[in-house]
């Protein structure tokens, strides 16, 4: 399988972004955005290898994340979707499928509304659109969360990318600030999204799948697809799956169908 990595500049940002396999007929290319805390290889090292033998896969790291530096702006869907539009122009890629994860799947919402041109089909997977997704203590706990809170697999990860000292503790701080200043969208928001549009999420997530049921009916003809497991473990995320692949086994020719559809 060919590989290939770059960066793509946006502004100060630097954004890596990994290539996998070739392009494959006239299926478009996954773009792969992981969650908050994450790396291509903590969130999505077990799913690319099932995707990449199918069509072509492109992931990206995240301000701070992974082999992204951060700068002095703050981490933001709207910022870190101006991020991804730099990697598909120096791809010169038109359009794509997108799955976000998470806060990665604010990111692919964000890049779905303001660049709809570029978004072929889309993956929101265990993400939410309004903060009343999840209870107040959830608000409450994230402005006194502390790096411990943060799961070990993640650290670990970006102590072995990153073993500056600092580099983890800002990472944390990214995505804390990100969340706690985390506005929202609202359904008419949501509705400006015009790619067709896969709702995933698990039925013990961090949001309910009642929420999950909110964003497929705002946005024009979403699927809807709600599996059992927890936070990602139906992707292979690390943290998430501790390495057992049988929920991404269940989960995968769902996600197949819908992008080959």
């Amino acid at each position: 399988m060919t590989f290939t990595h770059g960066y793509a500049a946006n502004g100060d940002l630097r954004m890596y972004y990994e290539v996998h396999g070739r392009a494959v007929g006239d299926k478009a290319p996954l773009l792969l955005i992981p969650g908050g805390g994450s790396n291509i290889q903590t969130n999505f090292a077990s799913l690319i290898p099932f995707l990449a033998s199918k069509r072509q896969v492109i992931a990206v790291d995240e301000e701070g994340h992974g082999r992204t530096a951060p700068t002095g702006r703050p981490l933001t869907a709207e910022n870190s979707a101006g991020d991804v539009l730099a990697v598909l122009d120096q791809l010169r890629l038109d359009s794509v499928d997108v799955l976000g994860f998470s806060a990665g799947g604010h990111t692919a919402l964000a890049l779905a509304m303001q660049h709809p041109a570029r978004v072929r089909r889309l993956i929101a997977a265990s993400t939410f659109f309004s903060r009343d997704a999840v209870p107040d203590e959830f608000w409450e706990g994230m402005k006194t969360a502390t790096l411990d809170s943060m799961p070990a697999a993640y650290q670990d990860a970006d102590r072995t990318l990153n073993p500056e000292p600092g580099h983890l503790e800002r990472l944390f701080e990214l995505d804390r600030q990100r969340i706690i200043g985390f506005p929202g969208w609202s359904e008419p928001d949501l509705a400006r999204i015009t790619a067709p549009t896969l709702v995933v999420a698990a039925d013990q997530d961090v949001m309910s799948p009642e929420h999950a049921v909110r964003m497929s009916r705002a946005i024009p003809e979403a699927r809807l697809l709600i599996v059992p497991g927890g936070h990602g473990d139906y992707l292979g995320e690390l943290a998430a799956s501790d390495g057992d692949l049988q929920a991404l086994l269940r989960t995968l020719p769902f996600i197949l169908r819908f992008l080959d559809a």
